[in-house]
């Protein structure tokens, strides 16, 4: 089976991390310290999880952002992702994204998301890049045989860290909508989040080796 890479194997992650409606917010659990942190804990009164990864990254952050904020190119990279367009930019900058995805086993996903701008790089890649995004689940009508994701919201943050390297602090929630195999599950937890870091990676040092064959 295909690994759980990509910013849909994070989405992946939070569909398997459901364990049941939280009566009152918990302490943060820790699943992983290497190689990146991942911590999570039970979004009250949802069947959501609240998920915070950060770590290193070998791409530089101008490279990240670039790829990050082309939300039109996940269809490419992002395994599970079907499709991914922009519906609407926005006079404040923000935009609205649809993304669907077919994920294993479980009946397939669309969403569509207010991602919003907060900070970006200075042209000479100093700075914070961050944005933020929130699901807007009636914005569009929902699809035949798709299961529409109605909690979906979450950021990035990412600030260079010498020559082409990067920290990025990942936080997302979302409610699965549905059931998930217990397999799956397991899965989810252990790959996930690590995957998505590693295909965002992978994406921004293409960028970076593109530009610089092009010159």
């Amino acid at each position: 089976m295909k690994s759980l890479r990509g910013g849909a194997g994070a989405l992946v992650a939070a569909l398997m991390l459901v364990a049941g409606t939280s009566r009152a917010e918990e302490a943060w659990k820790t699943l992983a310290e290497r190689p990146y942190l991942i911590k999570v804990r039970p979004r009250p009164g949802t069947h959501a999880k609240d998920v915070w990864a950060e770590g290193e990254l070998d791409a530089s952050a101008a490279d990240v952002q670039s790829a990050l904020t082309d939300a039109d190119s996940y269809r490419d990279w992002m395994p599970y992702v079907k499709e991914s367009r922009t519906l609407e930019r926005l006079p404040d900058g923000s935009k609205r994204t649809y993304t669907r995805l077919d994920l294993p086993f479980v009946s397939a996903r669309d969403y569509v998301s207010h991602v919003v701008p907060e900070s970006t790089l200075a042209a000479d890649g100093s700075g914070v890049f961050a944005q933020r995004w929130q699901a807007e689940p009636d914005a569009i009508p929902e699809r035949k045989g798709t299961v529409r994701l109605r909690l979906n919201e979450g950021s990035w943050r990412v600030e260079p860290r010498g020559e082409g390297r990067s920290y990025a602090v990942y936080r997302f929630t979302v409610d699965p909508a549905g059931s998930i195999p217990g397999f799956l599950a397991n899965m989810g937890q252990k790959d996930g989040v690590v995957d998505t870091f590693r295909a965002v990676e992978k994406r921004a040092r293409q960028q970076a080796e593109e530009r610089s064959r092009s010159r």
